[in-house]
């Protein structure tokens, strides 16, 4: 059974009495971000000087810039990608590696913010959505503040140890935070045709979250016996169970459960995992770990990107000279997938992006997320081309092919003219 003090409202919390000044707060993310406790925190970067908020994927308004509150993440992902820049620390890191710092210690956190369930009936609460990574955090920490939220689920996994204190309790103003759905149009339902037809059944996916990659996973619903092994859990991944297409069933381990590090999406998805009992919420160290996917076949990572290159370089973390993404797992789980028995990398995006202005097939990519020594499979709306083994002669025709028509001959005569003698 685990003891919590008596939930106060967010009024009566007076939160600035738990911090000090220069304190570094972790706070859990997606779903999982206590939306409560941030705007508290804005408020009271006003008393307290020199505050930090280690944030990671976010849903939510980030308040606080404005009193002095900073942020830092492994990228700015989500809602993060609107801060200031001046208020967000990136730390050039994957995502792996961003956890492993918070579990040994080196990313230190005087305070961690976590939003937990209800107790159960045998008194146990859980952190339901996951960043198991958090319980390791608290063992270190001063103080853990806790937003107590009903609609949370007991998902398995996600158990908060009874001999790790939570020093203050405030009650959630609202359900957890979802990503905002929206209407599939015709370019994500070809990526998705594409995508769809490279994934074989018996797979086992890994994906993230968003129109796009749920617009994929719509469009596996007639495949069979396919497995989950991801970073995320998403209403489209449970939509998929729901289907009968995700069983899990030909899984060499964690056969016939669901794994995945975090949950994120709305009341859907909240309420299939309180009705299945074969979703499970496992460590960064094994959703992520290479050894572990090693023993997966046909494992299939899914990602997207924000540009391509002629030559295979993925950028997921700059557009237009803004930051408005990071590293993530997306290098963990490309790397992972090809030393899967059967295993691909694919990288799903739009040609284009600002209706049509700009390609997303590029000369050269802005930032380099993913090496052209790692790239393995790129779709678009327009084919997909399979640039592993390829010489880079060969990758440039592959990508200009799939490339937006109204960009196509610009792409080849950069090619052809200087392309081939920079890249070469």
């Amino acid at each position: 059974m685990t003891r919590l003090p008596e939930p106060v409202t967010a009024a009566s919390a007076d939160l600035p009495r738990w911090l000090r000044d220069g304190d570094r707060i972790l706070v859990g993310q997606g779903s999982g971000e206590p939306a409560t406790l941030m705007r508290l925190l804005a408020g009271a970067a006003q008393a307290r000087s020199g505050l930090t908020a280690v944030i990671g994927a976010t849903l939510g308004h980030l308040p606080g810039a404005e009193n002095g509150l900073r942020f830092e993440s492994y990228g700015a992902i989500g809602t993060a990608a609107r801060l200031p820049e001046a208020s967000l620390a990136v730390l050039p890191l994957h995502y792996s590696q961003f956890v492993a710092r918070i579990v040994d210690g080196r990313l230190a956190c005087d305070v961690v913010f976590v939003q937990l369930s209800t107790p159960d009936e045998r008194g146990h609460v859980f952190l339901g959505m996951g960043d198991l990574h958090l319980i390791d955090a608290a063992r270190r920490a001063r103080v853990v503040i806790a937003e107590i939220n009903p609609h949370t689920p007991p998902t398995p996994g996600t158990r908060w140890p009874d001999d790790l204190p939570v020093h203050l309790t405030v009650r959630a103003e609202a359900a957890p935070l979802a990503p905002k759905p929206g209407d599939a149009g015709d370019e994500e339902r070809a990526i998705a045709a594409h995508v769809a037809g490279l994934v074989p059944d018996r797979a086992v996916i890994q994906i993230g979250i968003g129109r796009l990659p749920d617009t994929i996973l719509d469009a596996l619903r007639g495949h069979r016996d396919l497995g989950l092994h991801s970073g995320v859990l998403s209403d489209g991944a449970a939509a998929l169970v729901r289907a009968g297409a995700l069983t899990n069933a030909a899984k060499e381990i964690d056969a016939g459960v669901s794994v995945a590090g975090v949950l994120i999406g709305g009341p859907l998805l909240l309420d299939h995992v309180r009705q299945d009992p074969a979703i499970e919420v496992r460590p960064t160290a094994h959703t992520h770990s290479a050894a572990a996917i090693a023993r997966l076949s046909r494992f299939m990572a899914i990602n997207s990107a924000i540009e391509v290159d002629l030559t295979g370089q993925i950028n997921a973390e700059h557009a237009g000279g803004r930051r408005v993404g990071g590293t993530g797992g997306q290098v963990d789980f490309t790397r992972a997938a090809q030393v899967s028995p059967g295993g691909r990398a694919i990288v799903a995006l739009p040609s284009t992006a600002r209706a049509g202005s700009v390609s997303r097939i590029v000369r050269r990519a802005a930032s380099v997320t993913v090496a052209r020594a790692d790239a393995d499979t790129v779709v678009t709306e327009w084919g997909v081309a399979e640039l592993a083994g390829v010489p880079l002669a060969e990758r440039a025709r592959r990508m200009i092919e799939i490339s937006a028509p109204q960009f196509r001959e610009d792409l080849a005569r950069y090619w052809h003219d200087e392309g081939r003698h920079r890249h070469g």
